[in-house]
């Protein structure tokens, strides 16, 4: 990336309390750590603790930012080498406030800044619920769809879309740090072929044609929703080759849908 600059953000949403419950294989340096992923994503640490436990060290830390930036940084912890498992939610009570005006510390600029939207679970009452999914599907894996489908008779269809692209996300890095992660970084083109393609064929039939990977059996597809509906396997995607490249810039769009009159979902890789 090229050239610097200061940047004034001006934050028009809510805050946000947050206790992110952290469990870490080891205990020096992780609340350091931690702390400047909290720190990156516009969040405030207001009081932590560490303490020691069997499956390693346990840091609890009470975090205050913006609503529209939680997921982005529960996306970052949870894909941090020295994260073994955490668990996130809203803390009850907390009075949600106007954003203020905040300047940032000066900061690198790429050059050509990648178009991604954020991802947003419209609700923040549905954290609990999801953070109680994601044990069940790391249990179960790969025998997870019923409990996905099963979250269309309990949020709306905005909520879902969006819930289920985080899910994914959540789910790809967790694969990814599983199975692929003593591999050395790969260029982006391979990281697709060579972590994205076998980790989608764990649960799905799967192969790539030119750019594009091609899913012919989406579970997601013919259950009454109209156009591409395959938000958890973008966010899968998006979330295994984001960890393995250690970044965020990786956009995954779903160019065609079976769900839409297309013979299979393709899946198309902006980096």
């Amino acid at each position: 990336m090229h050239g610097t600059g200061h940047f004034i953000c001006k934050f028009r949403g809510l805050m946000i309390d947050v206790e992110f419950r952290v469990v870490g294989g080891q205990r020096e340096g992780l609340l350091l750590a931690l702390g400047q992923v909290v720190i990156a994503n516009g969040f405030t640490l207001l009081r932590q603790r560490m303490v020691a436990g069997s499956e390693g060290a346990s840091l609890t830390m009470h975090v205050r930012g913006p609503e529209n930036r939680l997921l982005q940084l529960e996306e970052n912890l949870g894909s941090h080498p020295l994260v073994r498992s955490f668990e996130a939610s809203p803390i009850d009570g907390a009075a949600v406030r106007p954003e203020p005006r905040e300047t940032m510390a000066p900061m690198a600029a790429p050059a050509t800044a990648p178009s991604k939207a954020p991802v947003i679970i419209h609700d923040p009452a549905q954290m609990p619920r999801v953070q109680a999914l994601l044990p069940l599907l790391a249990r179960e894996y790969p025998n997870i769809f019923v409990h996905l489908r099963a979250l269309e008779y309990e949020l709306t269809a905005e909520q879902y879309d969006a819930t289920l692209e985080y899910i994914g996300r959540r789910v790809g890095a967790w694969v990814y740090k599983r199975d692929f992660a003593l591999g050395g970084q790969l260029p982006p083109g391979e990281a697709i072929r060579r972590i994205a393609l076998p980790a989608m064929r764990q649960v799905l039939e799967a192969e790539l044609q030119g750019q594009q990977l091609h899913v012919t059996n989406s579970p997601f597809c013919g259950r009454g929703r109209k156009g591409a509906c395959c938000h958890f396997l973008g966010g899968m995607l998006a979330g295994l080759l984001d960890t393995a490249q250690g970044t965020n810039t990786f956009r995954v769009v779903e160019a065609q849908c079976r769900n839409a009159g297309a013979a299979a979902c393709a899946f198309e890789f902006h980096h």
